[in-house]
């Protein structure tokens, strides 16, 4: 099992709803988490699922639990905020999840170059050897995409691609999130009941 504190952060893929699901379960399970959306990631949020985290981050907090239907367990942090404990090695999470992780962050995060909080970050938990974990959501994937994918799981990030199965015949669009937030808890060691597994009744 991983510890307790888990950042959670959303970039401007396509699939908000994967990043929002995910820190309702952790949260959920007992978990701190500590949440942030690009500029991208903010507007993508909003496009896709009407939730609004811009502007006052109180505020915003408010919004975001009202989405989740939950009241406690996250904090927002705004993704320029370089001061905040993510960014060094001394306050580092125990993990770190960007779902949905765009090419863009992808990219930059593969390059060692950090432009926001997020990315720095990112950075952290790679020269920290702590479990880094990337969502990309993008299709098709260009030669760069699929060599930074790799640069980075060889430096030690998990890549954990936005791919629902169909064998458990899902339902519902939440069926689809689930299956892919089930497959995020099982790389940190969550247990869940989120979707069907393979073989089971």
């Amino acid at each position: 099992m991983i510890g307790k504190h888990i950042f959670v952060a959303l970039t401007g893929a396509s699939g908000s709803m994967y990043g929002l699901r995910l820190a309702e379960q952790l949260c959920l399970n007992g978990f701190q988490v500590t949440f942030s959306a690009s500029c991208s990631g903010t507007a993508v949020c909003l496009e896709e699922t009407g939730l609004d985290l811009s502007g006052d981050l109180d505020k915003a907090l408010e919004r975001l639990y009202d989405h989740l239907e939950i009241n406690t367990g996250i904090k927002l942090v705004h993704p320029d905020d370089l001061f905040c404990g993510t960014a060094s090695g001394s306050s580092a999470p125990d993990a770190m999840i960007i779902c949905p992780c765009s090419m863009g962050t992808l990219a930059r995060i593969a390059a060692g170059t950090s432009a926001n909080l997020i990315e720095r970050s990112a950075d952290v938990m790679l020269k920290e050897r702590l479990p880094l974990l990337l969502v990309p959501r993008e299709t098709p994937l260009s030669d760069i995409h699929l060599e930074n994918m790799l640069r980075l799981s060889r430096a030690g990030a998990r890549i954990i691609p936005a791919m629902p199965a169909f064998y458990a015949r899902p339902e519902s669009i939440l069926d689809l999130v689930d299956f892919v937030v089930g497959k995020i808890l099982d790389q940190l060691g969550v247990n869940n009941d989120l979707y069907k597994r393979w073989g089971s009744e």
